[in-house]
C-alpha cells in the first residue's frame, strides 16, 4: 500500500475516486464506503463519489450501482 501511495501523477482524492468505482465495479459495497470516507477526507464532494459509483452502469451494470451507491451515499448522509 505505500508503494500505491507514494506513486506521483494522481493526487490522493483521485486515488479514492477511481478506488470507489473499482470496488463497485467488484460489487463490493463496504469496500465503496471505505473508499468514499477516503476520498471525503480528502475534499471529494458527495457529487464526485456518486460518479465514480455511477460510472459503472456501463461497465459492471446496474445491479453492483444499484448495490453499492447507497454505501456511498450513507457517508455524506451521517450515517456511518
Amino acid at each position: 500500500m505505500e508503494a500505491q501511495k507514494a506513486l506521483k501523477g494522481l493526487d490522493a482524492k483521485t486515488k479514492q475516486l477511481i478506488n470507489i468505482a473499482i470496488q463497485t465495479a467488484n460489487r463490493n459495497p463496504r469496500g465503496v464506503q471505505m473508499h468514499a470516507m477516503m476520498a471525503k477526507s480528502e475534499g471529494a464532494a458527495r457529487e464526485e463519489v456518486i460518479a465514480a459509483v455511477v460510472l459503472n452502469l456501463h461497465h459492471s451494470g446496474f445491479a453492483n450501482v444499484l448495490e453499492c451507491l447507497p454505501a456511498a451515499i450513507d457517508v455524506f448522509e451521517g450515517k456511518i
